[in-house]
């Protein structure tokens, strides 16, 4: 469509795959450099595109999860914005039924389904793209641009890109003073939880171990994540010989940017905090269990993605049926040596993972 004024993009629903959107939102800000953009996320996520210069408004979502007449009553209220373009980033039934309610005038998304007749343009799937457990096996990054140059923009590079605002910077200073720590020491980002599901979820214990040897090394442990993930990190602070800053449940998205963009490195499952370091080029160690790399593939640069090839992966499922094995069977030794090498601290025979199997 050429010269759109009004622009809505409705955003993926995961952290992380709005993150692996960045390259999207980039290229589509370049290719239109006078429309109005508008970016639609659930509002809990909003946080990560502050101070992001790709768009006009940055607009909440009330109809995640797309059940019932929520999509159509959320798209009929937008009708007076007349929208002349729409990108469909989810390749959900309700984000394109969204669109058509709001009267948007030309809606682009990937032919996936029953959502076809609701699209004006439908795209097919890049080619790079493979069948696999977990739907099309694709980096994130190209299934957005895929949409963008359907639209005739350009890509501007794949790497993923986050601002920390001052306001995001402050509320980091605080967090890390209400937890009685101070931000300018050396310190390492833990996030033991995932909201995918306990699949992805590295042992607790395993993390203990982890963050004593780094916090040996001479980075202090950093405990992240949402409130509801502060028993997990409970859990790894118990285990642990060196008392970590838990700041889990103290920190909105916008504080997280800022507390991993001054980590030395940061240690995850694989989860949205990844793609936060990413963005921000922190070296992560991520430790991948049900799910496959292939989605994940690009911007790997300053990533070591540790695995066990055990038979029973990818499964793709949030709860593991048997004893885990995909993600026990990762050492925190491996994680360990692979995370030292960021803090400065490999050769110097001072870290060791104690207790561990």
């Amino acid at each position: 469509m050429r010269n759109p004024r009004e622009i809505l993009v409705r955003g993926p629903n995961w952290t992380g795959d709005v993150i692996m959107a960045t390259p999207g939102f980039r290229a589509l800000r370049a290719g239109f450099p006078e429309a109005r953009i508008t970016l639609q996320l659930r509002a809990s996520q909003l946080p990560l595109l502050a101070g992001a210069p790709w768009f006009d408004e940055l607009l909440p979502l009330r109809s995640a999860g797309g059940r019932g007449l929520a999509p159509l009553r959320e798209g009929l209220a937008l009708r007076s914005r007349r929208f002349d373009l729409g990108l469909c980033l989810p390749d959900s039934f309700s984000s394109a039924l969204l669109m058509r309610a709001a009267g948007v005038r030309h809606v682009v998304g990937y032919a996936r389904d029953a959502r076809r007749w609701l699209l004006h343009q439908t795209v097919p799937l890049p080619a790079a793209a493979r069948a696999g457990r977990g739907g099309p096996l694709l980096p994130r990054e190209l299934h957005v641009l895929g949409l963008v140059e359907a639209v005739g923009c350009a890509p501007q590079g794949t790497q993923l890109e986050l601002f920390a605002t001052e306001a995001e910077e402050d509320e980091a200073a605080r967090a890390f003073a209400d937890a009685g720590a101070r931000a300018d020491e050396p310190y390492a980002v833990l996030a033991p939880g995932a909201s995918f599901g306990p699949s992805k979820q590295w042992p607790t214990g395993h993390f203990a171990r982890a963050a004593d040897a780094l916090a040996e090394a001479g980075a202090r442990a950093v405990l992240v994540g949402t409130p509801a993930e502060r028993p997990l990190a409970a859990a790894v602070a118990a285990a642990m010989r060196t008392p970590p800053v838990d700041l889990t449940g103290r920190l909105g998205l916008g504080g997280l940017k800022a507390v991993v963009r001054r980590a030395r490195v940061v240690l995850c499952n694989d989860a949205g905090t990844r793609h936060v370091a990413v963005a921000f080029g922190v070296p992560a160690v991520v430790l991948m269990g049900p799910t496959s790399l292939e989605k994940t593939a690009l911007n790997l640069e300053r990533v070591t993605v540790l695995t066990e090839d055990v038979e029973c992966r990818p499964c793709y499922l949030r709860t593991c049926p048997i004893d885990h094995r995909c993600l026990v069977r990762i050492a925190p030794e491996r994680a360990v040596a692979a995370a030292l090498p960021a803090l400065g601290a490999a050769g110097r025979g001072g870290a060791s993972v104690r207790g561990a199997a």
